[in-house]
């Protein structure tokens, strides 16, 4: 049940449906404005958001990330932005909503400046415009509604509402989400991340990126048993891991999304010439953890494997170094409020209940759930990620889907903060 007035709720809509190109021009610019992450310099983005932001008459507060965190995240610049908005006198909950504006590198084969945010037909195209700069749009314009019709109706909310813009998803989110509740700038009660799909995401996988270096002696090609070829033991090992793969089919994640650990060798380099044996091999892999998964376990058990695995090849060692770890994102106490408040109105805006599920990725929501935050992922993101080209040339948002995605965040937050909460 709604704790605000019919009333209020129309002023919301309204608001909305006279902002929409206003809407579409703030996500425009932020399309317009490059943020691949690798290499990862953001500093542009944050700057031109903070902008965007200051010209709705938000006070926007920028932290710039340190250099060496921001170097060993692996980016170039990083600087989160955040916005207050606190509603009337009575206490209630703190609200975070958050986005991040870096982006995987367009890659090849656009029909599209990737950069352009050119719109066909009510769909938006470029880098970025699905994942997730478009929950920037989804999550500004609904505080913003929020804000007018409690203005307008001068009706009690008690509260706050905060946007967390961060800009490191792609690398971990470490200086971005957890940076932010590591230094105690924000403690928030609720958050709402940014969405994959149209439906309520309550959980998703943690991943493991281990690289392997696999250690010989070097010979030269014309006598290599003088050698110890370490390509030929880092193929051994590979197949090995794979045969493992299968075996992990029969581990079932409980929650409707997500299916079974899985494992990719995604890089490999090695070699010094084509004329003589491999001494050194590295690759790296990409192991992903399932909800019921206790990441640290996984890791080890994954160790141990390679460690058999090469053991198998006389005069090889390995070496083994963890690049990320990221747990996954599991449901805590409390999850189920934002749930329901948003399949509640999602059905009044959509005309159909919400499912929830979990996804097989890993995002920032992991970080506000693993301080006990109760979070949700939900936003302007199209119904499946192969819909939107997400991670892929073309990339698109339909614009019917941000709008309607912005009305359901905003009739939410004014429930959440409604004085009959």
């Amino acid at each position: 049940m709604s704790t605000v007035s019919d009333k209020f709720r129309s002023r919301i809509r309204a608001f909305l449906k006279r902002n929409r190109s206003l809407q579409t021009r703030f996500l425009a610019e932020l399309v317009k404005t490059p943020s691949d992450n690798p290499p990862g310099d953001c500093r542009q983005h944050a700057e031109r958001a903070r902008q965007l932001l200051q010209a709705l008459d938000f006070k926007v507060r920028a932290y710039p990330v340190p250099s060496d965190s921001v170097r060993a995240a692996g980016m170039q610049s990083a600087t989160n932005l955040v916005v207050r908005e606190k509603f009337g006198p009575v206490r209630g909950p703190v609200i975070a909503l958050n986005a991040h504006g870096d982006v995987v590198p367009p890659g090849l084969g656009w029909s599209v400046d990737p950069y352009g945010a050119q719109i066909r037909k009510g769909v938006m195209y470029g880098r970025g415009v699905a994942v997730s700069k478009s929950d920037f749009a989804t999550f500004t314009f609904a505080l913003l509604a929020l804000k007018a019709a409690a203005v307008a109706e001068r009706h009690e909310l008690g509260g706050s509402v905060e946007l967390h813009f961060t800009c490191d998803e792609e690398a971990g989110g470490e200086i971005g989400p957890l940076w932010l509740l590591e230094k105690g700038i924000s403690r928030p009660d609720f958050v709402i991340c940014a969405g994959f799909t149209h439906d309520i995401t309550i959980a998703h996988n943690g991943c493991l990126h281990l690289e392997v270096e696999v250690i010989g002696k070097s010979g030269h090609a014309a006598r290599p048993a003088t050698g110890v070829d370490a390509l030929e033991a880092a193929n051994g090992i590979m197949t090995g891991l794979y045969a493992l793969r299968k075996t992990w089919r029969k581990r079932r994640s409980a929650t409707r999304g997500i299916d079974s650990p899985t494992l990719v060798i995604g890089l490999i380099a090695g070699g010094i010439n084509t004329n003589v044996v491999p001494d050194n091999v590295k690759f790296r892999i990409d192991r992903r953890i399932i909800p019921e998964e206790n990441p640290q376990a996984a890791e080890r058990e994954l160790v141990a494997h390679l460690r058999r695995l090469a053991s198998a090849w006389p005069g090889i060692r390995i070496k083994t170094r963890r690049v990320l770890l990221a747990r996954p994102f599991t449901p805590v106490p409390g999850q189920e409020k934002l749930v329901a408040v948003l399949q509640r109105n999602g059905k009044a805006v959509l005309g159909k209940r919400l499912p929830t599920h979990g996804v097989p990725l890993y995002a920032d929501a992991r970080h506000y759930s693993a301080a006990g935050i109760p979070t949700v992922l939900y936003g302007a993101g199209p119904h499946t990620l192969e819909e939107a080209n997400g991670h892929r040339a073309d990339e698109k948002l339909k614009l019917a889907d941000l709008y309607a995605a912005t009305e359901v965040v905003a009739l939410s937050l004014a429930d959440l903060l409604g004085s009959k909460a």
